[in-house]
């Protein structure tokens, strides 16, 4: 399994799920279509789901889902970046490219004018999922890695500061004023 692989993975999901919107369903339906695949490959599908974490683990990300969410923790923004894996790979590439694009997505709009929030820390744990449910074990020790860079400090603010966050996510705030 590579990294398209994985993001054929997701794609396959996202297909097979009644409403593309309902990330957990998405989640529950890669876990599976993942415990279909030879166990390497689901160890290997960990490292690549953190990799993209990793990829995704930046201080404008971390705006957006504050933005987005009323306010995101540490754990909140796992969860919000779960979610957005869950977006599929064009997304996922565009959002963390322009994490103001979010403002684009009608999951997003709806997100803004029903006040959801845009979650699921289900992903987190697809490939743990799979891997229970081949072997009924926990995957192996050491077999994955999750290496987060450091946070760009140019974005070492209180995501609270409106005014801020407002000059640097247009789009966003516009949407969630």
């Amino acid at each position: 399994m590579d990294i398209t692989d994985f993001w054929k993975l997701i794609a396959d999901a996202r297909a097979r799920v009644s409403d593309p919107a309902d990330a957990e369903s998405i989640a529950e339906r890669a876990s599976a279509l993942l415990a279909a695949r030879p166990v390497d490959e689901i160890v290997v599908a960990q490292q690549l789901f953190w990799d993209l974490m990793a990829a995704s683990y930046q201080a404008p990300l971390w705006a957006a889902a504050y933005t987005v969410n009323g306010g995101c923790s540490d754990d909140g923004f796992e969860y919000f970046r779960g979610w957005l894996i869950a977006q599929g790979r064009e997304v996922f590439e565009r959002v963390v490219a322009d994490p103001d694009v979010l403002a684009e997505l009608p999951v997003i709009r709806a997100a803004a004018s029903e006040g959801w929030e845009m979650e699921c820390e289900r992903m987190l744990g697809i490939a743990w999922e799979a891997h229970r449910a081949v072997t009924g074990e926990d995957l192996p020790t050491g077999s994955f890695t999750i290496d987060y860079p450091p946070l760009d400090p140019a974005w070492a603010f209180s995501f609270d500061d409106a005014e801020r966050v407002a000059l640097r996510l247009p789009k966003l705030d516009a949407l969630y004023v």
